[in-house]
């Protein structure tokens, strides 16, 4: 057989072929090759546009002086201050090079070919791939309308009857959203975690809890996991603190359930320069508390702006908000050609909608001008 015609879709392990791989948001080299623009703006992927603390970066640079020994493979330090900071014993935490990787984590516990995973349309998008790379089955219950208060958000009360389907095993909830920004309330997940039997894992994704804990109804899913053991909640350094490109996330669960994902758990996952500037970033409450603020301002600012422009904006708890614009792929190419990059979401159901990250106020401003442009360009149509 010759490279030509070698195809090794059958060898493939079930599920696999059918899954569509990630697609992160564009990186500004990649838009400034393909079109020679410069001055890029990117709210196109969620990040914490003041960066991380300088006291994170500088934790960060003293740990790489020491890039020749491993990292602790068990995150002692960092395991010990979310320990203190989350009041819970050190042996409930799972480390992650990202949330992601620990949310793979569930799906390699507790995931495997004749068993199903629950999840929301338009949820995040590393839910089926866990769930199918583990040759597991996608349970995928139907949004909400587009005339609910939490338009496409998740319907709780749905996915706790998918819940009880035989062969079910895990549950994932991502609260706020991505890509919607929507978020359930704290009477609904308490109902959620009632319902549901003891026996599915319930993951509640909380990548962007900081920037919600602030919003009429959000609650903090900590307050559960005593009563609730089948709980496990997943954080993410990527978002508030600023660390994306450093990649630490960590879950926390019943003692019992988090031994039995760091039995799936690759040594090493959590590099050394990435757990020391989690630890720092967690000790410089100032600056957290700075980017959560100037967030929930701009996010204010750019709904007004967007809504200002005839566009529907989906209701967010998160560091984004989610737009119609019409013609999204049009409009996006427009934004691209503007030197503005934003997140198409039609891989997540949502053909006529895109994801915009909460920038800086000049970068919010960048945004709303361009978008001036393509409504004067007859080119919006989201109203």
């Amino acid at each position: 057989m010759t490279q030509a015609n070698f195809d090794p879709t059958s060898l493939a392990a079930p599920g696999i072929a059918g899954l569509t791989p990630y697609q992160p948001g564009k990186p500004e080299g990649e838009l400034a090759r393909e079109y020679g623009v410069s001055d890029i703006v990117k709210l196109a992927s969620n990040e914490n546009p003041l960066g991380p603390s300088p006291r994170a970066l500088a934790a960060a640079q003293e740990a790489v002086a020491g890039a020749h020994r491993y990292p602790d493979g068990g995150a002692w330090a960092l395991r010990q201050h979310l320990a203190a900071v989350h009041d819970v014993a050190p042996e409930c935490l799972i480390f992650g090079n990202g949330s992601n990787d620990v949310l793979d984590l569930v799906a390699r516990a507790f995931l495997a070919p004749g068993r199903s995973a629950v999840f929301a349309e338009h949820a995040f998008a590393v839910y089926p791939i866990a769930t199918r790379s583990a040759g597991a089955e996608a349970v995928v219950v139907p949004a909400n309308p587009a005339d609910h208060p939490q338009p496409f958000g998740h319907d709780l009360a749905a996915m706790a009857e998918a819940a009880r389907r035989p062969g079910v095993a895990v549950m994932f909830v991502a609260n706020p959203n991505n890509p919607t920004g929507t978020w359930v309330d704290g009477d609904a997940v308490a109902a959620l975690l009632a319902a549901v039997p003891r026996e599915v894992i319930v993951v509640l994704d909380e990548a962007y809890v900081e920037y919600a804990l602030d919003v009429p109804g959000y609650v903090d899913g900590r307050r559960w996991l005593e009563r609730h053991p089948n709980l496990v909640l997943t954080r993410s350094f990527s978002k508030a603190y600023g660390l994306a490109g450093l990649r630490v996330g960590y879950g926390i669960a019943h003692p019992a359930v988090a031994d039995l994902m760091n039995r799936v758990r690759h040594p090493f996952n959590v590099n050394a320069a990435a757990q020391a500037a989690a630890l720092a970033a967690l000790e410089d409450e100032a600056h957290i508390a700075r980017s959560v603020a100037e967030n929930a301002a701009e996010r204010g600012r750019l709904t007004t702006g967007l809504e200002s422009l005839g566009l529907r904006v989906l209701p967010s708890a998160g560091n984004f908000v989610c737009a119609r614009v019409g013609d999204a792929a049009a409009v996006n190419e427009a934004l691209l050609r503007a030197g503005v990059i934003v997140r198409p979401v039609a891989g997540y159901g949502l053909p006529e909608w895109l994801r915009i990250t909460v920038g800086r106020p000049g970068e919010n401003d960048r945004l709303l001008a361009a978008l001036a442009d393509c409504r004067r360009g007859g080119l919006l149509g989201g109203c």
